[in-house]
């Protein structure tokens, strides 16, 4: 007989594993030793290393940075984002290409939403490598390449993944919606092909976001869904987020195009009412 069989023998197995800290894991209360100079400590909200094949989903306030961490350079951050007090406006991918006139992510590029306002901006970048176009993976798909996609094998796929962040928040399946995917990227080729950014890449790689509005973040961590090695393969993705101030009006990066400008007036509109 197994030594948890007993009840209480589970209870003493069960409470023996306090204390037990993991890499891939939240820290309770958030801690981190590498926070820019002017953040304070109390200001950390969230600090978290998700496992590969993981997820995670936490609500932010506006004003909120978000730092994601590619710690072994093999993460995808498959990024799903809904304003928190409204979840049916949410990240829309074409508008975020077609309304800022580019099919490429990076510094200064907002993330934009289905009712034509900011949900998050991306302050910083050294990755350099990100997809809009080919969403993630799912079982059917992971199934057809590694033979294995649910949810619970070894293999799980990225729209599992969000769907379970999503889940958190009382969000369903339908509310799952196209991504962007953070660290591995795409190239269009002049013939329309797409072709796969995948790596791996140097470790370390860092993309900042700042919250425009209260929102839901939902992060999967499964391989990119056109990634050509017959392996499955994933690194541990570091999230950490803390408070900040809202963006002003001088801010450079609203001011940086007059469809960006549009986009913070009809979010800055939303706040008014």
């Amino acid at each position: 007989m197994s030594g948890t069989a007993d009840p209480k023998s589970a209870r003493e197995h069960a409470r023996a594993q306090g204390g037990t800290r993991v890499e891939t894991m939240p820290v309770l209360p958030p801690v981190a030793d590498d926070l820019p100079e002017d953040v304070a400590a109390e200001d950390l909200v969230w600090e978290e290393t998700v496992a590969p094949g993981g997820y995670t989903s936490r609500r932010i306030a506006r004003g909120t940075r978000l730092r994601l961490i590619d710690k072994a350079g093999d993460a995808c951050a498959s990024l799903n984002i809904f304003n928190a007090e409204m979840p049916s406006e949410r990240l829309n991918v074409a508008d975020t290409v077609k309304v800022q006139w580019t099919a490429y992510l990076g510094a200064g590029k907002l993330l934009l939403s289905d009712m034509g306002r900011v949900l998050a901006t991306i302050l910083g970048d050294e990755a350099g490598t990100h997809d809009t176009f080919c969403g993630v993976s799912n079982a059917a798909s992971n199934a057809r390449k590694y033979g294995e996609g649910r949810n619970s094998g070894a293999y799980p796929n990225g729209r599992d993944r969000l769907i379970l962040g999503a889940a958190k928040h009382g969000l369903t399946r339908r509310d799952v919606h196209p991504c962007v995917n953070l660290f591995k990227g795409t190239r269009i080729e002049p013939d329309g092909t797409i072709t796969p950014i995948i790596g791996p890449f140097v470790p370390g790689r860092e993309v900042l976001l700042r919250a425009e509005m209260d929102v839901i973040v939902v992060i999967a961590n499964c391989p990119h869904v056109l990634d050509p090695r017959p392996e499955w393969t994933s690194t541990p993705l570091r999230v950490t987020a803390w408070r900040g101030p809202v963006t002003p009006e001088q801010d450079t990066l609203r001011n940086a195009m007059p469809e960006g400008q549009r986009a913070f007036l009809n979010t800055e509109d939303y706040f008014r009412r």
